[in-house]
């Protein structure tokens, strides 16, 4: 290790760090999960630095680890073999926008939030919103999506191209600008979610949205979670064009009253948003406020103003930290999974089950739109039996989605914490998974130890 690190300081001199504080922060994301820390970072400007740096890796045989706003959750960026970091945020320009054909090429370091203030002016908007300012080239490489997915889509639906440093330094580009290509396989969504165990993300194409004429928010309460899971149900199947329908339950709500200052009444809640003319809005807004009625819907309160959404929004938003807040000293642990909507409100129902069985904080919050939910507990990481506890909540919950025909994790991915689940997900195409990682990887120096098991290993230990 010592004569890569020689070598790279040459090259990079003080963008090179071997402190002991800055290797940390680039080995954890912001889960419970243990941080394993790279032994050098690099802070790369260029897809050329991104290639010359893998080229040396893939020489010595070195794992290398690409790293953004470290928002991930599931141990995606912990380097469990040490190695290399590549630390992207210097990467952060916007290279490309264009108001014709609503897209942009952006760099990999690009954070959500710096899009959006560069789109403020152009009448468009980049519409995935995963909570976190997490980078553009994060969000790819875990497939993330967030609030605005049910109308929107994920990332997979929102990339139109990549640029990729492959493990031998290579860079290629996956595609072009064209909406539409029958040219071959489709690179692109291979390496979206692929979590930097294919190739290393450096550039990102996007697929952009005209800004609607008019936008607005609701929220309604309901006295029990599954009335509001039957109303977001219900509003989908109904084909009404939403664009944000959560959940938070009651304990999420008073979470977020505690932490944010709010005053929301303490009761199972859905927020909507929608988005359209002026009169297809008020359209919308009064066919889901009839369906809510009809589930037993409570207050229904609507917001037009910027302003007013933006108070309404903060509930949603703050949910994780007010979460974690509910206890001192402790750390976030949040799990998601998503099923087909028909089976929504049985999963939410049998969640709520399982947490009877816990007197750690927990809450529920979900994109209960596309079928998507969260559990967050606020969990004491010294205290064994906790963690335990936890961690057979976290299986089961992941066994009954995938049961109920769904997934073990509808958007945050798998890293290191869900590894154990792919085998009961995917059954034997794991294995092909394995031979495609081979072929673009073959000395397994991108990112090691993520998203594929081990052969013998079927279950997540946690």
């Amino acid at each position: 290790m010592n004569s890569i690190i020689s070598a790279l300081r040459t090259r990079f001199g003080a963008r090179l760090s071997t402190v002991s504080d800055i290797l940390a922060r680039h080995g954890a994301g912001e889960s419970y999960h243990r941080g394993m820390p790279p032994d050098v970072v690099v802070f790369a400007e260029t897809t050329e630095e991104v290639s010359a740096i893998v080229t040396l890796c893939q020489a010595h045989r070195t794992p290398v680890i690409a790293f953004g706003a470290g928002t991930s959750l599931e141990g995606h960026v912990s380097a469990v073999n040490g190695g290399v970091c590549i630390d992207l945020t210097g990467m952060n320009r916007v290279l490309r926008i264009s108001a014709d054909d609503l897209d942009c090429t952006v760099e990999a370091g690009v954070t959500r939030l710096q899009l959006d203030r560069e789109l403020r002016h152009t009448g468009m908007f980049f519409p995935l919103d995963p909570g976190a300012d997490a980078t553009i080239g994060g969000m790819a490489a875990t497939r993330a999506s967030g609030t605005n997915a049910v109308r929107y889509g994920t990332m997979r639906d929102a990339v139109l191209a990549l640029t990729i440093v492959l493990a031998d330094g290579q860079i290629i580009r996956t595609g072009r600008r064209a909406r539409k290509s029958s040219a071959g396989y489709d690179l692109t969504r291979l390496f979206v979610g692929s979590e930097g165990t294919l190739g290393i993300i450096t550039e990102v194409t996007l697929r952009l949205h005209g800004v609607p004429e008019a936008i607005a928010a609701a929220s309604c309460t309901f006295p029990d979670v599954d009335s509001a899971v039957r109303t977001a149900v219900a509003v989908i199947q109904t084909g009404v064009p939403i664009a944000r329908i959560e959940l938070l339950d009651d304990a999420q709500i008073n979470a977020v009253n505690r932490f944010s200052k709010l005053d929301l009444p303490v009761l199972d809640t859905l927020f909507f948003e929608f988005h359209g003319t002026p009169q297809s809005v008020a359209e919308q807004t009064e066919q889901v406020r009839a369906i809510a009625a009809d589930f037993g819907g409570g207050v229904f309160r609507s917001a037009a103003s910027q302003e007013d959404r933006t108070v309404l929004w903060q509930a949603r938003h703050d949910a994780f930290y007010a979460s974690t807040a509910l206890r001192a000293d402790s750390k976030g642990w949040s799990t998601d999974v998503c099923v087909p909507v028909g089976n929504l409100a049985q999963c939410i129902a049998r969640t709520k089950q399982l947490l009877t069985a816990t007197t750690v904080p927990a809450t529920i919050v979900g994109h209960v739109g596309d079928g998507n939910f969260h559990v967050l507990f606020a969990v004491d990481t010294s205290n064994a039996r906790e963690l335990a506890e936890i961690a057979g909540i976290s299986a089961a919950l992941a066994s009954l989605a995938i049961e109920l025909d769904g997934t073990c994790t509808g958007e945050h991915g798998i890293g290191t914490g869900k590894i154990g689940y792919m085998v009961a997900e995917h059954g034997p195409a794991v294995e092909v998974m394995r031979l495609i990682k081979n072929a673009f990887d073959p000395a397994g120096i991108l990112n090691p130890g993520k998203i594929l098991p081990a052969p013998t290993q079927e279950r997540n230990p946690h």
